[in-house]
């Protein structure tokens, strides 16, 4: 059976044999973080202003191995909602819930009764349009892994699939994976768009060291892709259901 097509609940299908002891709190004030860089990320596109790049040796890179050919870019998809994401490599099959804003201007993350789904920001190109989508999801919880505890692991040249709401799938491919430190998150670097005729995804969670005296993490994972192919027929979609955000 198809990975797209298997049928699992809003928490998704996660590997629960490993335990981390993290508590909710601390997932609460690490997502703190990346919320923040999410509203300065919709701010320095507002006003046109944004820091510098990180400086070489401030972003780790992991999964790139140089030589590794990739695809060439497919062209960007016709819009439609995200619906499902596979990522074999990372034992991640799990529903995508749209995520808007909160009153504070944050992108809210998927509920913590739902550790194994996946927020997409709405506010943002649909996985397979045109531009930087965007897809978080949780590291863990205070008694298991959640969605995105193996992303970091993820290499240059894997795969990212994700079920659309007109039958299409969109199949992209892992360009780089970065540690991003939070001193220098940079929201126009990581959120951008890297070539403006590309489909591209951003796949975050929180990642580098836990501090236990802050309740932290001191960075977070970013997973980039692009859309390198499509599988499955588009249906016939009504405008309402397709433009609904």
């Amino acid at each position: 059976m198809d990975a797209m097509d298997m049928d699992t609940g809003m928490d998704g299908n996660v590997d629960g044999n490993r335990f981390s002891g993290l508590g909710r709190l601390a997932m609460g004030v690490a997502w703190a973080a990346l919320l923040l860089g999410l509203w300065m990320w919709g701010r320095d596109t507002t006003e046109g202003t944004g820091g510098p790049a990180p400086t070489t040796g401030d972003v780790a890179a992991v999964g790139r191995p140089p030589a590794h050919p990739l695809p060439p870019a497919h062209a960007p998809l016709t819009s439609a909602r995200p619906k499902r994401v596979v990522i074999e490599a990372a034992g991640v099959r799990a529903p995508i819930v749209a995520s808007g804003l909160d009153r504070d201007g944050a992108v809210k993350p998927p509920p913590f009764s739902s550790p194994g789904a996946v927020g997409w920001y709405r506010a943002g190109p649909e996985p397979g349009s045109p531009g930087a989508a965007l897809l978080v999801g949780h590291l863990d919880t205070k008694s298991k892994p959640a969605v995105f505890h193996d992303l970091r692991d993820l290499k240059r040249g894997e795969r990212v699939r994700v079920a659309r709401s007109d039958g299409t799938t969109a199949e992209f491919t892992v360009e780089d994976v970065e540690v991003v430190p939070e001193k220098h998150f940079d929201a126009r670097r990581v959120y951008g768009s890297r070539s403006h005729d590309r489909a591209e995804l951003r796949l975050i969670t929180c990642g580098g060291k836990f501090n236990r005296s802050t309740r932290t993490y001191s960075a977070n994972v970013v997973v980039s892709a692009y859309l390198t192919g499509t599988t499955g027929s588009p249906h016939s979609v009504s405008a309402g259901s397709r433009n609904a955000r």
